[in-house]
């Protein structure tokens, strides 16, 4: 019997014919990285390889490190192995990584959705015998509405609030969220104020041609009261923090898959709560994984055991395999 392609090992998923790990959680030589964010791009490894518009965020989160890039859709030879990486969607620069060993395809997702957000590269169904899938919203109840509807509405409660006099203060993640909101705001409404964190990650992403409105760095010059009805946008943690409490009268949001569940908008205590994520619902998960063609899947991190015995009874090879990786809500540092 032939090695598997790939296996699953303390440090993270492992490719023994190319002697290379997958998005490990634990420092090991060589890394291939699937995108930016700090569950899957981790300190401390000896050589990183990830796709060209990837490389900026993860120099910009982890510093100078030894990163070597990859055009989507290059295949690099790696020992006995063919690698190439191919448009997640989940952010940009994402990609699910392709592994070809003796004519036996894997792929492994990282994080992805189906639906183009108009700031990520839009994803691409890779054919393989086996798939490596997340299911962050592994369960039906995750059905989400198209993007063109969710900034509609948006932008309807920022001008509401505006014309009451209000700032609007929307929670979202720093890579991915927040400049799917940014792109399509409407900047008649008002000026838009970002935090740092958000700021930072825009001006990397400006730079590699991410067109984005204008925007005004908060900072302790800002003069909010010179400012009528404000956007402003920050990382969820600076929701209900001292820093929001400069903008006054305001209204607060946030924008997440989880606002699905209506416990969860109750326990973010926002106004109101939006349901927008970087990950696939369950239509997406289950469309990406039939366009794979695979015939053995394994799931990671999400509704990991109602997702499998869902595959199961559709007739597929599912297994779990048990990550470090998060959630929606793990995204952030």
């Amino acid at each position: 019997m032939t090695d598997p392609v790939l296996t699953f090992r303390k440090q993270g998923i492992f490719c023994p014919a190319a002697d290379v790990y997958i998005d490990p959680w634990k420092r090991v030589d060589r890394a291939l990285i699937t995108h930016g964010h700090a569950d899957h791009a981790r300190s401390g490894m000896g050589h990183y390889l990830a796709t060209e518009s990837a490389a900026p965020v993860i120099r910009h989160r982890l510093g100078s490190v030894d990163i070597q890039t990859v055009s989507y859709g290059e295949t690099l030879q790696i020992g006995g192995a063919k690698i190439s990486f191919h448009p997640a969607g989940h952010v940009p620069g994402s990609a699910q990584i392709r592994v070809e060993v003796g004519g036996e395809v894997w792929v492994v997702s990282g994080d992805y959705k189906t639906e183009p957000d108009g700031v990520s590269e839009p994803f691409q169904p890779v054919k393989c015998d086996t798939f490596i899938t997340e299911c962050t919203f592994g369960l039906p109840v995750f059905n989400w509405a198209p993007q063109d509807q969710v900034v509609a509405d948006i932008n309807a409660w920022w001008a509401t609030n505006a014309a009451a006099g209000r700032h609007s203060i929307c929670g979202a993640y720093s890579l991915g969220k927040a400049q799917r909101i940014l792109a399509h705001l409407n900047p008649d409404i008002g000026p838009i104020l970002t935090h740092g964190a958000i700021e930072g990650t825009n001006a990397v992403l400006r730079a590699q041609g991410v067109n984005l409105p204008a925007t005004m760095q908060v900072s302790a010059e800002t003069d909010i009261k010179s400012l009528n009805g404000a956007f402003i946008l920050a990382p969820p943690s600076a929701l209900g923090s001292k820093w929001a409490t400069h903008f006054k009268p305001a209204s607060t949001a946030f924008a997440s898959g989880w606002m699905a569940l209506r416990g969860v908008r109750r326990r973010r205590g926002a106004d109101r709560g939006f349901v927008m994520s970087d990950h696939a619902d369950w239509q997406g998960l289950n469309q990406a994984i039939r366009e794979t063609g695979a015939e053995r899947i394994f799931v990671t991190h999400g509704y990991t055991n109602v997702f499998r015995r869902h595959l199961e009874e559709q007739g597929y090879d599912a297994g779990i395999v048990q990550t470090e990786f998060g959630g929606e809500d793990d995204a952030e540092e």
